[in-house]
């Protein structure tokens, strides 16, 4: 410890403390906070340690089932397929969307056959399936009281499902449909208590009911996108804005400023996964358009590869992170009664 000796009021000793507040400092701010970098309203988010396990919820086609896998020790570590499962198992071909809900304690997946299931993570049960009809499922999202709503591509329509694990399963109760030309996303905004949709060149705000047994939605609003042909919409990590991949590229919708800006100009992005560091942004981009739209890689926005497992057929790539944007700290499923 360097003390006694300092003359304090000298050259030398001025710049040699100047030197020790440097190094203070900087060691004070070694392995702080970082800001996400995909545009939209700044906010701070505290970076986790180097050793966090990162890992990738993936819809995967090649065997018809949603995986969770775990980037570093390249394994997968969890398994969710229907086959062999559910009565209906043929309404989950090729699945086009998984994402966990409420705090990673489920997984919400659809399956473009029209398939759209609650899954438990802790111990793999099905505690919701419906059919959504043949009009090609493409995602679906948790309401706050439960219910689901899916959005179906060619069938051009929003449905609601009104939620019930305690109906024997598969459910054939209430549902609802919301024409919407090409509706591929569905994202729940818990802040303002909308559902947005992004179609054609517009970003639609729904406005629910909360009828428990019929639920319904209403059009309140929209954003003007600078793009058409709209397929993935999520939340960006930390941010009041949406990540949006249309057929050219992946835009940030900042909800605040009701402004849009491009964030890549990769084509053929299925989906798109943010998070803080040392997470990266994860997109998966499939081989073509029209034959091979799934991948065996999830790259970052670089294009280097995050995670690859020959013989996959990934169509959806999102990280096990927990979504403050559309549900509450701590929430825990319930249903309307």
């Amino acid at each position: 410890m360097l003390v006694g000796k300092i003359k304090y009021g000298t050259m030398h000793t001025k710049l040699f403390i100047a030197a020790l507040l440097l190094l203070a400092a900087c060691k004070k701010s070694s392995g702080g906070s970082t800001t996400t970098g995909n545009g939209g309203t700044d906010t701070t988010t505290t970076t986790p340690p180097a050793t966090t396990v990162r890992k990738l919820v993936i819809a995967d086609q090649s065997q018809n089932r949603v995986i969770i896998a775990d980037i570093t020790a390249k394994t997968i570590v969890w398994e969710w397929k229907p086959a062999g499962l559910l009565t209906n198992a043929s309404w989950f071909v090729n699945m086009s969307d998984a994402k966990a809900v409420l705090n990673n304690q489920y997984i919400l997946a659809t399956a473009s056959t029209g398939g759209v299931a609650l899954v438990r993570i802790a111990d793999k049960k099905t505690l919701f399936y419906a059919y959504a009809g043949n009009g090609n499922t493409h995602s679906a999202e948790l309401l706050p009281d439960g219910n689901l709503v899916a959005a179906c591509s060619t069938g051009g329509y929003l449905l609601l499902f009104k939620t019930d694990t305690a109906a024997a399963q598969p459910y054939s109760g209430y549902t609802k449909k919301i024409a919407l030309a090409d509706a591929h996303n569905v994202v729940w905004d818990n802040k303002r208590q909308l559902l947005w949709s992004a179609a054609g060149n517009k970003l639609y705000a729904y406005r629910y009911n909360f009828n428990c047994t019929q639920p319904d939605l209403a059009l309140t609003d929209s954003i003007t996108l600078p793009a058409s042909g709209c397929h993935d919409l999520f939340p960006d990590y930390g941010r009041d804005s949406l990540l949006l991949s249309t057929s050219s590229k992946v835009w940030a919708v900042n909800l605040t400023a009701r402004t849009v800006a491009s964030i890549s100009n990769y084509a053929r992005i299925k989906s798109v996964s943010p998070g803080p560091l040392p997470y990266v942004t994860v997109l998966m981009q499939s081989i073509d358009t029209d034959q091979q739209w799934w991948n065996d890689t999830i790259i970052d926005l670089n294009a280097n590869s995050v995670y690859q497992l020959a013989g996959l057929k990934a169509y959806k790539a999102r990280w096990l992170l927990d979504n403050s944007f559309s549900y509450p700290a701590n929430a825990t499923l319930t249903l309307c009664k």
